[in-house]
């Protein structure tokens, strides 16, 4: 089955134990580069969720007895035929969702590497004890019909972080994309119907019901999900009354701490995507810069420098964009409220600060917020936008509480010369992932996840492959 998405993209259906379902009732997709509505999705109802449940339910107990290397063989064939068609997945999701041309790239190259990445991993046999008499191993059992729900910053990459290590344990799973990007996950699910039997492997799309009731089913075993710290609340007590296991990503408020043997310049830029990538929806993103007052006056002159010379937000298709839009309104409307409090509270905004509400898309300029309080809600919130406050410290215990004082503790970065000093900060930081004079880099073979509020579980490596299974010990006597 060859696809050429482009071509069809008035046809977007679900797939449901292997075939292809459209519904009477859809719900729109817009260009957040335009506002424009450009496809139609199916809206799933209660009795084609149940099918896919049922399907999913009744695939688990073939799939799972496949052998390790079939399942990791269809996974890696999933991901070359991604490869395959990257041109299409990458116009599609510019499209959808508003990213420029090289974060398309980063997320759909991304997505079939991480196929191929988790395809190859195992989790073996583990020998606890044998002697003469008695043999006890603990072996990986496969969870059942997992839940996937996946957000619209990166929806291809993000679902692909649960299909993945999902199928190669033994897994089906029913994917549910954000209504607001739902079209790739669509499509790739579509796809790999070409390498899975069917129920392995289904995509439903649908608004908030459709998230409760998955959440709620007693015949899917696991959620993993990707959201909002508060949407995790609802998940997590949902999940609750039938002992779902979950793997939660949540928000995060990540630290960025500036050290004062810098290079200005040679850090702005590094700082600068740091803060801003993806524009700034994406939970990993640097949301306090606290740089130290030595350098602070030319690390932000630096700062503003490389965004006015540098950065050009606009839509996504086109060559010169750097930053694209905010993905659909609701956000857009959130992000304002940030801009408005700081207005109101007489913040210095170092450049940007003003939303051309008349714009044809949901732009926002970059913005830089200097110095505001540490107790200002710019700092103590996730605004997902691309609005950074930059705050002064000198004593290193000091900003090493206050970076540490958030429920957040999802990821943090330090910069500087000062390798003693980098790590020591480092290992004081209460963040699942602290990157040092580097940022956003990531492996299947690194594992990730949130302190505090930021999450529940990892994601990659073999601990996030063991997330998709039960532990079963079995013990022999044999005599």
């Amino acid at each position: 089955m060859e696809l050429s998405m482009l071509k069809i993209t008035s046809d977007f259906s679900m797939t449901i134990n292997g075939e292809s379902v459209r519904t009477q009732s859809t719900l729109p997709v817009q260009n957040p580069a335009n506002k424009s509505v450009f496809a139609e999705v199916p809206d799933c109802g209660r009795e084609l969720f149940e099918e896919a449940v049922k399907g999913a339910r009744a695939a688990f107990t073939k799939w799972r007895r496949v052998p390790w290397e079939q399942r990791q063989a269809a996974v890696l064939a999933l991901g070359n035929a991604l490869e395959q068609h990257a041109e299409e997945f990458i116009e599609l999701l510019t499209r959808e969702q508003g990213k420029p041309r090289a974060g398309a790239e980063w997320e759909i190259f991304g997505s079939a590497a991480w196929l191929k990445g988790i395809a190859a991993q195992r989790l073996e046999d583990e020998l606890v004890f044998e002697d003469e008499q008695r043999k006890v191993i603990t072996r990986y059992t496969p969870i059942g019909v997992v839940g996937a729900i996946v957000p619209w910053n990166f929806p291809l990459l993000l679902a692909v972080w649960k299909i993945a290590p999902a199928l190669v344990a033994g897994c089906t799973v029913i994917v549910k994309p954000s209504p607001y990007t739902p079209l790739c996950d669509l499509k790739f699910v579509e796809l790999a119907k070409q390498f899975l039997p069917p129920g392995v492997l289904s995509c439903v799309t649908g608004g908030d019901d459709l998230g409760r009731w998955m959440t709620a089913s007693p015949d899917i075993d696991k959620i993993a999900f990707t959201g909002s710290t508060e949407t995790g609340r609802h998940v997590m007590r949902s999940a609750a009354d039938t002992i779902k296991r979950v793997t939660l990503e949540l928000g995060g408020n990540d630290p960025a701490i500036v050290l004062p043997d810098v290079d200005p310049k040679e850090v702005a830029p590094k700082l600068f995507w740091a803060a801003f990538q993806n524009n700034a929806q994406f939970c990993n993103a640097a949301k306090r810069l606290y740089i130290h007052e030595s350098v602070y006056d030319e690390v932000k002159t630096a700062l503003v420098e490389f965004i006015t010379d540098n950065v050009v937000v606009g839509d996504g298709a086109q060559p010169q964009t750097t930053l694209g839009p905010i993905q659909n309104k609701m956000q857009f409307d959130k992000v304002k409220e940030y801009f408005a409090d700081c207005k109101s509270n007489g913040y210095e905004f170092l450049v940007g600060g003003e939303i051309d509400d008349a714009a044809d898309g949901w732009f926002v300029p970059v913005t830089l917020v200097d110095n505001p309080p540490e107790s200002s809600r710019i700092v103590q919130e996730e605004p997902f936008g691309p609005i950074l406050p930059l705050l002064k410290w000198s004593d290193e215990d000091d900003v090493i509480a206050r970076a540490n004082d958030t429920i957040f503790g999802l990821g943090a970065s330090v910069w500087g010369a000062d390798t003693d000093a980098l790590q020591r900060i480092a290992e004081q930081l209460e963040a699942g992932t602290v990157w040092l004079n580097e940022v956003h880099m990531y492996s299947p073979n690194q594992a990730f996840g949130g302190h505090k509020q930021s999450g529940l579980g990892c994601e990659n490596s073999l601990h996030g492959l063991a997330e998709y299974t039960n532990w079963q010990t079995i013990t022999l006597r044999k005599s």
